[in-house]
């Protein structure tokens, strides 16, 4: 794209930029626009983009299709290596500072909310203890999620009520939580409002039924380009035995094909119903903190409307 004619070049501030809300809205093809208006460069804020091989199932921007916009946070993790908030605000924060001391602009772009949140703002994770984490995850493998989901909706049940019965993960860091803190999960969970930056979050969304349809392009789109043989490949490097990348909307499914449970057009249902759950979480997350300027990702004029508020 080109720079709005009569503008004064905008490369004088590195203010950065937040492209957050559901997945499918359009985000990254926004985000190579804006940097080519702002020179900025992008870093992912997507957490199961930071794998490597993850690339087909997470709609990965190929390098070719870049337009040589610098990336940064994808691809730095074996899919048999767990994701933290905690390791991503330490990279994410550094990649930002490191944008902004080159006179460019950052531009976090992604759908997963805490780890956004973990960049722009001013805050600390709970601990956690090593001793009881292992307590905990030897009692997932024994009794199974849905046990554990049933002993964290007597101890808290508004995390109960956020957490999927099947994400034993969350379920054990919930549970870890509670006990070492004596408060609820959602309690000592960071909270809008202590600005790092003074930066510019921009939300978008479509209509819901016109993102149904997206996402169910999106899905017979990524099996045509080959997501079957990219999980099986990854299956083969441990898919299954990484606590986080194996739970990926799209993976999950198509290992359980895989595995002969499911025939593969199950498999495709099964993950438009997971990928239209996650825009729910999404939408439900991002629209809590006041600071987002929703915009209509249809809009044929976002560029020059994100770039009006970024200079105001």
């Amino acid at each position: 794209m080109t720079r709005p004619s009569g503008r004064a070049p905008l490369r004088f501030v590195s203010r950065p930029i937040a492209l957050v809300g559901p997945t499918a809205t359009g985000k990254s093809d926004l985000a190579l626009d804006l940097a080519t208006a702002v020179d900025g460069e992008v870093v992912n804020a997507d957490a199961m983009q930071l794998y490597r091989g993850m690339d087909v199932g997470t709609a990965k921007l190929p390098v070719a299709a870049r337009r040589g916009v610098p990336h940064h946070l994808l691809d730095v993790l074996d899919v048999t290596e767990t994701a933290t908030v905690a390791a991503y605000q330490r990279d994410a924060r550094a990649a930002v500072d490191a944008i902004r001391a080159r006179g460019r602009v950052p531009l976090v772009v992604g759908g997963s909310g805490l780890y956004v949140q973990a960049v722009l703002d001013d805050l600390a994770f709970p601990g956690t203890d090593p001793a009881v984490r292992a307590r905990l995850d030897a009692e997932l493998a024994a009794v199974g999620p849905a046990a554990m989901h049933a002993r964290l909706r007597e101890r808290d049940p508004d995390a109960a009520r956020d957490i999927l019965a099947s994400n034993g993960r969350r379920i054990v860091r919930a549970l870890e939580v509670v006990e070492l803190t004596g408060r609820p999960f959602a309690a000592s969970l960071p909270r809008p409002g202590r600005p790092r930056h003074d930066a510019l979050l921009v939300g978008l969304d479509r209509d819901t039924e016109v993102l149904d349809v997206r996402i169910a392009a999106r899905v017979d789109g990524m099996l045509a380009a080959g997501l079957v043989d990219e999980v099986r490949r990854l299956a083969g490097q441990g898919l299954r035995e990484g606590v986080t990348a194996s739970r990926a909307v799209g993976y999950r499914e198509v290992l359980e094909h895989l595995d002969g449970a499911i025939d593969l057009d199950e498999a495709a249902r099964r993950t438009v119903v997971a990928t239209r759950r996650l825009v729910r979480r999404q939408r439900s997350w991002f629209r809590r903190d006041g600071r987002v300027r929703w915009l209509d990702a249809a809009a044929p004029d976002l560029v020059a409307t994100v770039l009006d508020a970024w200079r105001n």
